[in-house]
């Protein structure tokens, strides 16, 4: 059997809390059909919620869109909706599920899938921090711009609740803070911006 799999060389990881779903929403569904990249999506809910996030945003999306289960190889141009009571992280290729401890007093978190994504794929990754409150995803962010990564937050006048775009903010972990409804073009940009780096590496390469 041929194995169709595009495994992803990019990643976007999103995270928010409250007020996050009409935020996710609105980012996910201003992606392109064609973006080379993967996006993986954190909303904080409390631990026994039955999430239907991805059903609501499949209807919305021109990207597929898919609960997030263990062990699920990372595809390229699929977004991925975090389940409730479970860490998020990335690990060779695959999404992997761990119960463990709460962080920052929630699971999944933001700072775990952050910090697993920038240690995987490096300078390969953008981490947005949409809107919520407390300070979850600062830590994470750092990890992404300490591997080269770049950051996005969304700005105070378009959140609901600005705690954690805020906490970002001034640690500063974030390169751009935007408006919500920006966030996806810069997403866009920046993630063709990276397709054409490493065109020119293999071409370079090539060359030698």
């Amino acid at each position: 059997m041929v194995n169709h799999i595009k495994k992803s060389n990019q990643v976007v990881v999103i995270g928010a809390s409250a007020g996050g779903i009409y935020a996710l929403t609105e980012v996910v569904s201003h992606l392109p059909y064609n973006l080379q990249a993967a996006v993986i999506l954190i909303q904080h809910l409390t631990r026994d919620h039955k999430t239907q996030l991805h059903e609501y945003l499949a209807r919305r999306c021109l990207l597929p869109v898919r609960l997030a289960e263990d062990k699920l190889p990372i595809e390229a141009g699929v977004v991925y909706v975090s389940i409730p009571g479970h860490h998020l992280c990335l690990k060779d290729g695959y999404l992997l599920l761990k119960r463990g401890k709460p962080v920052n007093y929630v699971w999944p978190s933001l700072d775990v899938l952050f910090t697993s994504a920038a240690q995987e794929y490096g300078s390969r990754v953008i981490g947005v921090i949409l809107t919520g409150t407390g300070r979850d995803g600062t830590r994470g962010a750092q990890k992404i711009k300490e591997r080269g990564g770049v950051t996005i937050a969304q700005d105070e006048k378009s959140s609901y609740f600005f705690g954690m775009p805020r906490a970002a903010i001034e640690a500063g972990a974030i390169d751009y803070i935007l408006p919500l409804d920006e966030i996806a073009e810069k997403i866009v940009d920046l993630a063709r911006r990276d397709i054409r780096k490493r065109k020119r590496k293999a071409k370079e390469k090539i060359k030698r």
